[in-house]
């Protein structure tokens, strides 16, 4: 999952509070990024920032729950990125290693049903080192008027 040339990158300048082009005013919070979106996968940044951190100066885990939940909700509507929201039916995550840096969440659409989608991620900091990976099921929602 770490080909970033299957994603095309998101060159679209966006305020802080969005994420690939819906609002998401935590996204601000946490300082999220989408770098890339498309062909049922998405890469999401979260930088290192201290506040977020626990008493090793480490990512603390709830910190990097929120960058997998965002992360891999976005592969869930990377097919129509405008056009869905997505609610979290449920979220695994294997922390693998610690992070003391900028956590980078790549993802990828398995199966996309009517309204279900099974996405699996992984995380990795700027080295390219495995800090953990997730599986998660979400529910797309129409965004668009009836």
């Amino acid at each position: 999952m770490t080909d970033h040339a299957a994603i095309p990158a998101y060159t679209t300048e966006e305020p802080a509070h969005m994420i690939f082009g819906l609002p998401m005013a935590m996204a601000e919070s946490f300082l999220l990024k989408g770098e890339a979106i498309g062909n049922d996968r998405a890469r999401v940044r979260m930088p290192y920032q201290e506040k977020f951190t626990n008493s090793r100066k480490d990512m603390h885990g709830g910190a990097i729950a929120t960058l997998l939940d965002v992360g891999l909700s976005c592969a869930a509507r990377a097919h129509d990125p405008l056009r869905y929201g997505v609610a979290t039916v449920d979220l695994t995550i294997h922390f693998m290693a610690p992070a003391a840096g900028d956590v980078i969440c790549t993802s990828v659409c398995e199966r996309r049903g009517k309204s279900l989608s099974f996405v699996r991620g992984e995380l990795r900091d700027d080295a390219g080192k495995l800090l953990g990976m997730a599986t998660g099921t979400f529910m797309l929602v129409d965004r668009q008027k009836s």
